[in-house]
């Protein structure tokens, strides 16, 4: 029987985590994390980790174990999920990967793109524009550089908006045009599994989500963490608007308010990244396990 990679994807907050317990434990198998920050120990309320509870439902890999002081890109995340998966193919016949990271899980499916070298320059100077001019200024580069990069990519993660750029730069042709040229080869069968539901039915999920987030102590674990802001790891949705809220930007409602509204911006980006890929099979949010397993197993080879 071929080794098969069960990939669960689909927005923030849809139900990818339930989905990947109720499956690795119907398959008798573990769970591979790749959302991007939840590899982090220190945020955990912010980034909806899996509960304790789900952690001991059946074993998972790559939550909580790297710390926001460590640098860890994808390039390392698909070596050392490759890495993992040889292990575990040795005893499993199928393992799950969850997350809602999208270029994290297609790393791991079909390997990433190659970009030329480009002048170390060009990002320093890059750095010191987003300093003094702020994020507007790259997004609204990058539009006019690549709109098919601006529509596609988080723009509002600094790391990726300046990579893009950088590419966009240094080669002088657009970002996206180096997307998608190689899909390497895997020793394993991948089946790509995606939830989905009507976009307001999404957003309801995400504001409810959030203010569960606040209700289980979101703003108390922000302050632990507001003294580390500057770190790359901590520019993510949910932090850094209450950090704006210390700094005194905002009182706590508005910066509620905008971690709903920056929540749903990316949900519309991650919807916007997964349609493009003919790969995924789709399903709604609430469709019963029995016919999710059903596909899965009519499609393992």
């Amino acid at each position: 029987m071929t080794k098969t990679l069960i990939a669960i994807v689909g927005p923030t907050a849809i139900g990818k985590t339930s989905l990947s317990i109720k499956l690795a434990n119907h398959f008798n198998t573990e769970i591979i994390s790749a959302d991007s920050r939840q590899f982090y120990k220190e945020m955990s309320i912010g980034t909806a980790a899996p509960s304790a509870t789900e952690l001991q439902a059946t074993k998972h890999h790559f939550i909580h174990h790297k710390s926001i002081h460590d640098t860890y890109n994808v390039r390392e995340f698909e070596k050392d999920s490759l890495t993992l998966l040889e292990e575990l193919f040795k005893t499993h016949n199928t393992v799950i990967m969850v997350g809602g990271s999208g270029l994290y899980v297609d790393a791991v499916l079909n390997g990433l793109d190659d970009f030329p070298d480009v002048d170390k320059s060009i990002r320093e100077a890059l750095m010191q524009q987003l300093e003094s001019k702020g994020l507007l200024a790259l997004q609204l580069q990058l539009k006019e550089l690549d709109t098919a990069a601006y529509s596609n990519i988080d723009i509002y993660n600094p790391h990726r908006l300046i990579r893009a750029l950088e590419i966009c730069i240094g080669t002088k042709k657009p970002y996206s045009s180096f997307l998608g040229q190689k899909q390497k080869k895997r020793n394993f069968n991948s089946i790509c599994i995606g939830l989905t539901a009507d976009r307001e039915l999404i957003y309801n999920r995400i504001n409810q989500r959030v203010d569960i987030m606040v209700e289980t102590g979101l703003i108390e674990e922000a302050k632990t963490l507001y003294k580390y802001r500057s770190l790359n790891a901590l520019n993510t949705v949910g932090y850094k608007e209450l950090f704006a809220h210390f700094d005194g930007e905002n009182d706590l409602e508005t910066a509620i308010s905008e971690i709903k509204k920056n929540t749903r911006r990316f949900a519309k980006r991650q919807l916007t990244w997964y349609r493009k890929k003919s790969s995924i099979n789709w399903f709604q949010y609430d469709t019963d396990i029995t016919s999710i397993v059903d596909y899965i197993e009519r499609n393992l080879k």
